[in-house]
């Protein structure tokens, strides 16, 4: 019996030493049949026209041999089904792409099969579909010895509607732009399915993939290649979900042996010691250096991006050293936004919170049905006074719909348990007033000023608030906070606790994309945040964060019982 595993847990000792991080073939003879094919092919964009076999490094031939390599010709099987490549950019993807996928087309047995490359957009399949065109069509130099192109004859080019079609097998080889219905009813043997992160984007992507790779349930060869970089956004969607499953089967913690993942990625402790913003380190992650990479190019880049601040540079390092993104850095950013990621502290949940603080107040932001319910809770710790914020939000289903090019965050945000997706008002509310009253009740919210509310949209709230034994009477337990510029110091406050090391949050996805979306705005010598200058992207959750740091630098003090008393609304 065959065995192999697709894990690789010594990952970044073997990218450190500059050693392959991909396993060798299981079928070394089908490999290397798939392979004697694919060496011959011409990259015709390159000066000269160069075989493959002469212009790639030796990466591109072992991952290659992995695919080629996985079938077993006895059974009529593909052993490994599924392969998820995330490369930077200019590692030679497309023409990666082209050549497998060609090479699958001609060595191909099943009559009338069909190979898809599936792309996000139709410049994305336009620069696939090209470097396969160019390897059918080449014209080979006789006076320079060249053999004849045996290509030409075999593979009719179709280029209105990009497909490559072998005369002898009729099969197929469709290159499609992303769209339900083209990718609906696919019964293809092999799709490779390009720049997977700006599928991450489409909220439809996971239905559309479902759609595309149908046919593998008939097809006992078929086969999957994801290829993509890092998003230059912090992953979202179907992407997130695959470049997770892809790390856990690398590292060991999934056991799939039909999956394997090769990603080109810096070691988390690198990372975390900032080494790999240095320019030497960039090699490491990029395996066609020397070849489509170029030393000069990326070294002038880089020196360009670090000029022009942290924005660039960490866009230019998401593209050419797969750097993930985990905030979004605008010109017009929240100042605090610098300092968040260094503020995480993973272990601050709602019971850490409460456990560990002597007060704590709420702050709530509510809006539309088509925004965010942001709660805030924030606390002083006992014994250290540093400020700690746990934060949640509730959406309603009609969101996804309305602000489609979020709908994949917001999803994601629901699976990692920061956000509520509910299906019509009420249930939200109600939620928010449980949080509220466990506070009450452990006895951390302070005897007056402990709930802070945008003054607006908070009547259904305030009501259900108050069926839970706070009254409307006039000495205050619910804060209308003044939004605009008069939150000018509630900012300032919050940004000068988050650079300073004094509030500590738990280092949530939603928080990092709600801080990554506020954008600021000058108000003669006040900054405010709010929604209408943020665009569709939300931030509610933050600006609830804003309304209980207004209430934190009061210096609140915990009413230390859970007795309900009568309060009501101050304005401030």
């Amino acid at each position: 019996m065959v065995e192999w595993t697709t894990a690789c847990p010594d990952w970044a000792d073997r990218l450190r030493r500059g050693d392959s991080i991909i396993p060798p073939p299981i079928f070394p003879e089908e490999a290397e049949a798939g392979l004697a094919i694919m060496r011959d092919l011409r990259i015709v964009d390159a000066p000269g026209s160069p075989r493959m076999d002469d212009a790639c490094g030796q990466w591109i031939f072992d991952l290659a041999a992995t695919i080629f390599g996985a079938y077993d010709a006895e059974s009529g099987r593909r052993l490994i089904t599924e392969w998820f490549v995330m490369l930077p950019k200019k590692n030679f993807k497309s023409g990666l792409a082209a050549s497998i996928m060609l090479t699958c087309l001609i060595r191909n047995w099943r009559q009338s099969a069909e190979f898809t490359i599936l792309a996000p957009t139709l410049e994305v399949a336009n620069n696939s579909f090209g470097p396969a065109q160019d390897m059918v069509q080449y014209q080979p130099d006789e006076e320079e010895g060249d053999e004849p192109n045996e290509l030409v004859d075999l593979i009719q080019v179709q280029t209105h509607v990009k497909t490559l079609t072998h005369h002898e097998k009729r099969a197929k080889l469709k290159v499609i732009a992303a769209d339900e219905k083209t990718a609906a009813g696919k019964k293809s043997v092999g799709t490779l399915i390009e720049e997977l992160w700006l599928f991450g984007k489409m909220p439809n992507a996971k239905e559309m993939f479902r759609e595309a790779l149908g046919g593998l349930a008939s097809r006992k060869e078929g086969f999957t290649i994801y290829i993509t970089t890092q998003s230059d956004e912090p992953p979202a969607g179907i992407f997130k979900e695959k470049l997770q499953y892809a790390r856990d089967v690398r590292d060991g913690k999934i056991h799939d042996p039909q999956f394997l993942p090769i990603i080109y990625e810096h070691p988390p402790e690198m990372v975390k010691r900032k080494e790999h913003l240095k320019l030497e380190n960039m090699a490491m992650v990029n395996p066609n250096i020397g070849y489509s990479v170029d030393d000069a190019f990326l070294e002038r880049e880089h020196r360009k991006a670090t000029l022009e601040g942290e924005a660039s540079l960490r866009s230019f390092m998401a593209k050419h050293a797969n750097v993930e993104i985990g905030l979004n850095l605008r010109s017009d950013r929240w100042a605090g936004v610098d300092f968040w990621e260094e503020a995480a502290d993973k272990s601050i949940n709602l019971d850490t919170l409460l456990a560990r603080c002597e007060v704590a107040v709420v702050g709530i932001d509510g809006g539309g049905l088509d925004d965010l319910l942001g709660l805030a809770v924030l606390g002083r710790e006992r014994g250290t006074g540093l400020w700690l914020l746990w934060c949640h939000a509730w959406a309603h289903r009609i969101v996804l719909e309305r602000r489609k090019e979020i709908a994949s965050k917001l999803e994601d945000f629901e699976k990692d348990g920061d956000l509520t997706i509910v299906d019509k008002p009420g249930p939200d509310v109600k939620a928010v007033a449980d949080i509220v009253c466990r506070v009450r009740d452990t006895g951390l919210l302070p005897e007056k000023h402990g709930i802070g509310v945008d003054g607006a949209g908070i009547g259904a709230i305030v009501k259900e608030l108050l069926l839970r034994k706070f009254s409307a009477e006039p000495e205050h337990d619910i804060v209308a906070i003044s939004q605009g510029w008069r939150l000018n110091a509630a900012i300032k406050d919050t940004e000068r606790a988050v650079a300073g090391g004094e509030l500590l949050h738990g280092g949530r996805p939603l928080m990092a994309w709600c801080v990554g979306n506020a954008r600021t705005y000058q108000a003669g010598n006040a900054v405010g945040i709010n929604k209408q200058v943020s665009g569709t992207a939300k931030i509610d959750p933050l600006m609830a964060t804003f309304d209980a740091a207004q209430l934190m630098t009061l210096n609140p003090i915990a009413r230390g019982d859970s007795a309900y008393q009568s309060r009501g609304i101050l304005m401030i």
